[in-house]
């Protein structure tokens, strides 16, 4: 199961792990851009609860179910949205559903690069769209744009992550000691 990293119950780190998660989400429904910002920077930071706590056999799977909490929740924001604003950012959604499902079958880290998270951005771009632009709609030209600059930066980041596995070399706690020691000079 994993949630239980293998066991018949979910350990007290899981389901605080998995509580965290659901909480950054939240705030998503109130207040969509913010709330975004929340989810996502909970999301990067569950590395050092992870790193704090211990207890989290298969954290690339957990983190991929839990992610779940916070798109389910863009999701619901997002079918408030009218037009072509509603209409990709479900889209967007229906394609990383299909990339989640062939994760957990397959459990290869390639197929997050073939199906990026640009759901993910796009509810930030269109949830900030709305916050400064309050009553403004995206032209169809303006939402290409951003989608081909999108999937740029995600399949980049997907890259590093998944691909490269460049952060699997470090603890989120060493990944802050070696950007201090570089911000420093090295002290």
């Amino acid at each position: 199961m994993i949630l239980s990293g293998g066991r018949d119950t979910v350990t007290w780190q899981v389901a605080v792990f998995v509580a965290y998660r659901v909480a950054t989400a939240l705030p998503t429904l109130r207040w969509p851009f913010a709330g975004s910002l929340i989810a996502i920077v909970g999301d990067f930071c569950d590395l050092f609860l992870m790193d704090a706590i211990g207890g989290i056999e298969d954290y690339q799977r957990l983190d991929k179910v839990c992610d779940l909490a916070y798109m389910f929740v863009f999701l619901v924001v997002s079918l408030r949205w009218v037009g072509l604003e509603r209409s990709v950012a479900v889209a967007l959604f229906a394609f990383r559903m299909v990339g989640d499902a062939v994760f957990e079958w397959s459990g290869e880290r390639l197929v997050l690069l073939v199906f990026p998270n640009v759901f993910e951005f796009w509810f930030v771009a269109v949830a900030a769209w709305h916050h400064y632009r309050s009553g403004r709609s995206l032209a169809p030209r303006q939402a290409a744009v951003a989608l081909v600059a999108l999937l740029l930066g995600k399949e980049a980041q997907e890259y590093f992550l998944h691909y490269d596995r460049f952060l699997d070399q470090f603890s989120a706690f060493d990944a802050v000691i070696g950007i201090w020691r570089w911000i420093t000079g090295g002290r």
